[in-house]
């Protein structure tokens, strides 16, 4: 376990999974190689040209609550488009375990957004069915993405750059996604869609920040005149501070996720906020400087 104090909070790193993941052109595609070797080893694998990355969620502990940000992949998932995330088996309870949460403990879960690696532990199995892991918690859900991702909801994907209805096999694994890590959490009476801004306790605030999905968001911390933003999936690597217009490829709305992520890189420079991607390797989180046209990073360090 990592642990930071952040004013009177805590944020504590729970990582699921870390490593390589897939070619680095890939994930942020139409990025010169050249820029991969200015990311570090904790990022980029020189020798293959892979891209390093994590899965891991977020707790912070804050004002007597215990607050879960994005919950991973999940376990025993049917996930064959992401050969990765399929049957994975992990030691995701064990983690929070070790760092003396219990999963009853949890009173808030926030999915930043509703892709696979960040709604798994939404749910786990228990007697034959899917049911909410957090059994006291209020799941707090962009309701853009509840209506995007929702099988029966037929959503018009034209406002995409990437209509998925023209990949089945990844319309398909969405459509799963949806009916095991959110459509059990609906049923619980668990869930709290919300849209715009929304407050959900003292110093943690919920923003949109579309673009990556059509429901991305951010979650606020501020604690003890001390500053932090959970930023999910807006950075996937620290070449995209460098280069803030290039998306990754998982990017739904590409102009969209690129002034969103200007936006918020923005603020966090003028005010000093931690910044916290979903998928950052090795320290995983950093202060943020503005440096030409783009971001430079100021590396935290945690304790264990």
């Amino acid at each position: 376990m990592e642990r930071i104090e952040l004013g009177d909070a805590e944020i504590i790193r729970v990582t699921e999974w870390q490593g390589s993941f897939a070619p680095a052109v890939r994930i942020v595609p139409g990025l010169a190689e050249s820029a991969w070797h200015r990311a570090g080893a904790d990022h980029y694998d020189p020798v293959d040209g892979s891209y390093l990355g994590a899965l891991q969620t977020w707790v912070v502990r804050t004002g007597g609550r215990t607050v879960v940000v994005d919950t991973g992949v999940g376990d025993d998932r049917e996930r064959p488009a992401t050969p990765m995330f399929h049957h994975r088996k992990g030691r995701f309870l064990d983690l929070l375990a070790e760092a003396g949460i219990r999963p009853e403990d949890v009173d808030t879960v926030v999915n930043t957004h509703l892709h696979a690696d960040h709604v798994g532990w939404n749910t786990r199995r228990h007697d034959g069915r899917w049911v909410p892991t957090f059994p006291n918690a209020v799941y707090h859900l962009p309701a853009a993405d509840l209506a995007f991702f929702d099988p029966a909801a037929h959503q018009d994907a034209a406002h995409t750059t990437a209509d998925p209805a023209a990949d089945p096999a990844r319309r398909a694994e969405w459509d799963q996604v949806f009916t095991d890590s959110i459509a059990p959490v609906l049923s619980a009476g668990q869930a709290a869609p919300w849209s715009g801004t929304r407050t959900i306790g003292p110093g943690l605030v919920l923003e949109q920040a579309p673009g990556h999905t059509p429901g991305s968001s951010v979650l606020r911390l501020s604690s003890g005149g001390r500053r932090a933003v959970f930023v999910g999936d807006l950075l996937h690597s620290p070449v995209q501070l460098a280069h803030p217009a290039c998306n990754s490829c998982f990017c739904l709305d590409r102009a969209q996720a690129a002034a969103s992520r200007l936006r918020i890189l923005h603020q966090a420079a003028d005010q000093g906020e931690l910044v916290i991607p979903a998928h950052f390797a090795g320290p995983g989180a950093a202060h943020v400087e503005r440096t030409g046209s783009g971001f430079a990073p100021r590396w935290t360090r945690w304790t264990r």
